[in-house]
């Protein structure tokens, strides 16, 4: 081939390569524009009704603008026409907590049994039982949020008689059940058989040297997926509103109702009130910061694993 030839097929994968990276960065911009500019708009009109009461304080019912909020009366000075004027009071601090109790307690049910079934899945491939599991986990992985939220009310809600926080950590946790298995499945994979070799040569059993040897050596991988897992249930909202109901003060009993930073956003959002739609904006942004900072904190995870 001469060397005319050579110069010309060089050209031709060089536009190739430029062409296919530039649909590249085309196609990238395209996925990572709306989440741009979604967090900048929930941060545009939701970032107003940040302040200390609504970190501070609990739901309160809304008042006439004119209307001094402790004592009921007209405050002086105000036309007649601010009364038509309603003001939001109170915060999201029940929901904040809820939030955080609903979703640590479904964490604590999902880890030993994801866990488990990630170990099961790494360590013993060729059993029949191993296809099945796999399969249960995709489908959990792929199944609609509001399914999960009606079988949990079902189950769980109508045998108890009542809503509860406890109903709602059942329900998110077949959610995060199969991020936690499949999650703990790979990074099992990835430690090295010489791993498992030394310690079975050793004379330890297979069970004993995947508990004290293998699972250690995963761990970091591990704590991704619990946060992966944590991230995901923090952002449901549908098995929430069948399980939790919600509930307008402030609740440490798993027993009762409790309120949540997803149910709160769709009842402010609902509600008559142009004060309380606001609300609802600085409620998602609280919502939406919590989840994208643990995936950060995933990112930040992962790198050191990759290290």
């Amino acid at each position: 081939m001469s060397l005319e030839t050579n110069m010309l097929t060089y050209q031709q994968r060089s536009r190739v390569d430029k062409t296919l990276r530039g649909c590249t960065i085309v196609a990238t911009s395209i996925a990572i524009v709306p989440l741009v500019l979604i967090i900048a708009y929930v941060l545009f009109v939701g970032g107003s009704a940040l302040n200390r009461d609504f970190f501070t304080q609990t739901y309160r019912p809304p008042v006439p603008a004119g209307i001094d909020p402790l004592t009921g009366l007209p405050i002086d000075g105000m036309e007649e026409g601010d009364l038509s004027q309603v003001q939001a009071r109170g915060g999201v601090l029940h929901g904040i907590v809820g939030t955080l109790m609903v979703t640590i307690t479904a964490l604590l049910f999902s880890l030993p049994i994801g866990i488990l079934a990630g170990i099961f899945l790494a360590e013993y491939p060729d059993t029949p039982f191993n296809t099945f599991i796999r399969f249960c986990c995709d489908v959990l992985s792929g199944a609609p949020s509001i399914v999960i939220g009606v079988v949990g009310f079902t189950l769980i809600v109508k045998p108890m008689g009542s809503y509860s926080g406890i109903a709602g950590a059942i329900a998110l946790t077949f959610l995060m059940v199969p991020t936690i298995a499949r999650t703990t499945e790979e990074i099992l994979k990835l430690v090295p058989n010489a791993v498992r070799e030394a310690a079975m040569a050793m004379g330890a059993p297979m069970w004993y040297s995947t508990l004290t040897v293998v699972l250690p050596a995963a761990l970091t991988g591990i704590v991704t997926g619990a946060l992966l897992a944590f991230a995901r249930g923090a952002g449901e909202t549908a098995p929430l509103l069948l399980t939790i109901q919600g509930n307008s003060n402030l609740s440490f009993d798993l027993l009762a109702p409790m309120a949540a930073l997803p149910i709160l956003t769709y009842k402010y959002i609902e509600s008559p009130f142009p004060a309380e739609n606001q609300l609802a904006w600085g409620t998602a942004f609280v919502l939406m910061i919590l989840v994208l900072g643990i995936n950060l904190l995933v990112r930040v995870t992962t790198a050191r694993i990759k290290r």
